[in-house]
């Protein structure tokens, strides 16, 4: 094993963890309606949860309006239920088989807090990034202990490895940046 197959590794581990920071800022509401608003949001439905989006079929009629149709009408009822207990602030009207969710307009406490929320989402992904880099140097210097790596191999990989990171965090930069945007 090089040190090369441990910054690939870590690069795939850099991966996920990007992926899930997109996936949870996704969540966060911005000032248009978007599906990943709500398909996450866990429905109790016949003694088990499902995501509402395993449901019905859920898209965006208007810049400020999610409506979802069910695949069956007897998901609305507990649809309806998740739905208000999730804390979104949404209103709710359901029109035969149809539910429709109407977005109220952001306050600006409310982008605040959006902010806000969106900050503590990076600094978690920043820290579990910083660990998968601490991980990655402990195992090169190990190897460089057990002699399986040459020394100038061990700050070359520690170099590639900080580079890495630098991506990653900058990656993360823009997606801030691009969110925070959305917010405001």
């Amino acid at each position: 094993m090089s040190y090369k197959e441990i910054l690939e590794k870590s690069k795939l581990e850099f991966d996920k963890i990007f992926k899930f920071l997109e996936g949870e800022l996704a969540k966060i509401r911005t000032s248009r309606a978007s599906p990943s608003l709500v398909e996450d949001i866990e429905v109790s439905a016949f003694g088990s949860k499902f995501p509402l989006k395993q449901l019905g079929a859920i898209s965006t009629s208007s810049t400020n309006q999610i409506t979802i149709q069910p695949w069956d009408t007897s998901y609305i009822e507990p649809i309806e239920k998740a739905i208000s207990q999730s804390g979104l602030g949404m209103s709710l009207a359901v029109d035969k088989n149809l539910i429709r969710l109407n977005l109220p307009q952001l306050t600006e406490e409310y982008r605040h807090v959006l902010a806000k929320t969106l900050g503590e989402k990076v600094e978690n992904s920043r820290q579990i990034i910083r660990r998968a880099r601490e991980d990655a140097w402990n195992k090169i210097q190990a190897m460089e202990k057990a002699k399986e790596i040459s020394e100038d191999d061990k700050f070359r990989g520690k170099d590639e490895l900080q580079k890495v990171v630098e991506e990653y965090n900058e990656k993360i930069k823009n997606l801030v940046e691009k969110k925070k945007n959305e917010i405001t």
